[in-house]
């Protein structure tokens, strides 16, 4: 679901104040438009009202339904639906469940994608599911507290966990308002993660259990990037792999013809690319270094401008 949006609408011409002509479809040039936070949100959104109208209007539990992305807590039944591994993040049990989720993941994905590009938003906020839904079936399987219990997992938690620690360890000298009170990064990744290990007696204990494994992820991933190791590249590079097969499924074979290139202008045009994307990264990492010291509010306006075009591009 994820990864399918249909663009339907009729198809404009917009001239913009430049007198630049922009063609397309209303819709999907407003979807372009929406972050890449704004459009999982959405996604959620339109997941958990196809699971509360479809039962009322068809007649059947919403149970029946959700047995087919929730992830389940036992390796045989995972084993049969092995797509819940990620599906299970779409949909909430409840308004409220969705609501403070999508809260979290919008205020996150601002905070996010004013350092990082929108790749790394993807891998740390699937990666932060994928280890969260671990995390949670590995539970289920191991400790006898669980043992006979049928548990199953809904909710985008563990990706938006995953998201807010690890701007909490990237810059947790960052300060944020929170009611009357500035409060530092770092101390609001800590209480969420207390929370949810004494929460984990009183109730919905596989949830907290993926929003820690979210967390985890997000900590391991913020430190290692630190260090100047991206672990995401692995899941970036298959999730390309697995697009790339479906996309040359669907495309009919075709012959085309191109001029050769001359050696030496492309090689060099080549080298002053590759040249421009490494001075741009070395300064783009002293940024984030300075905000990881000092916090966002250190960085001067023109930081501040080429970051964001950073993020961006």
């Amino acid at each position: 679901m994820a990864l399918l949006w249909l663009g339907i609408g009729r198809k404009i011409n917009l001239i913009t104040a430049d007198g630049i002509n922009m063609k397309g479809t209303g819709i999907s040039f407003w979807w372009q438009q929406r972050g890449v936070h704004e459009k999982l949100l959405l996604i959620c959104v339109m997941a958990y009202f196809i699971q509360t109208l479809l039962p009322f209007l068809f007649g059947f539990p919403t149970a029946n339904l959700l047995a087919w992305f929730s992830l389940p807590g036992s390796l045989g039944a995972f084993l049969f639906k092995p797509w819940t591994i990620l599906s299970y993040a779409f949909f909430h049990a409840s308004f409220s469940h969705l609501f403070w989720n999508m809260v979290m993941l919008y205020f996150g994905g601002q905070l996010f994608l004013n350092l990082f590009s929108k790749q790394r938003f993807i891998n740390v906020f699937f990666l932060g599911v994928l280890v969260g839904g671990l995390v949670f079936l590995l539970s289920y399987m191991l400790f006898p507290v669980f043992s006979g219990i049928d548990a199953t997992l809904i909710g985008a938690s563990a990706g938006v966990t995953a998201v807010f620690i690890f701007i909490c360890t990237y810059m947790p000298l960052q300060e944020v308002r929170v009611l009357f009170f500035n409060v530092k990064l770092w101390q609001l990744g800590v209480f969420f993660i207390v929370t949810d290990l004494i929460q984990i007696p009183n109730g919905n204990a596989g949830g907290h259990l993926a929003h820690i494994g979210g967390g985890l992820l997000g900590f391991i991933y913020a430190r290692q990037l630190k260090k100047g190791a991206d672990i995401g590249q692995g899941f970036e590079k298959a999730m390309q792999l697995f697009l790339q097969f479906f996309s040359l499924k669907k495309s009919p074979l075709k012959t085309a013809y191109k001029a050769k290139s001359k050696g030496p202008a492309s090689s060099g045009e080549s080298f002053t690319q590759a040249y421009k994307d490494r001075e741009q990264q070395k300064k783009t990492d002293a940024i984030l270094d300075k905000i990881s010291q000092s916090g966002y509010e250190s960085l001067s306006r023109e930081e501040k401008d080429f970051l964001f075009k950073s993020g961006n591009s």
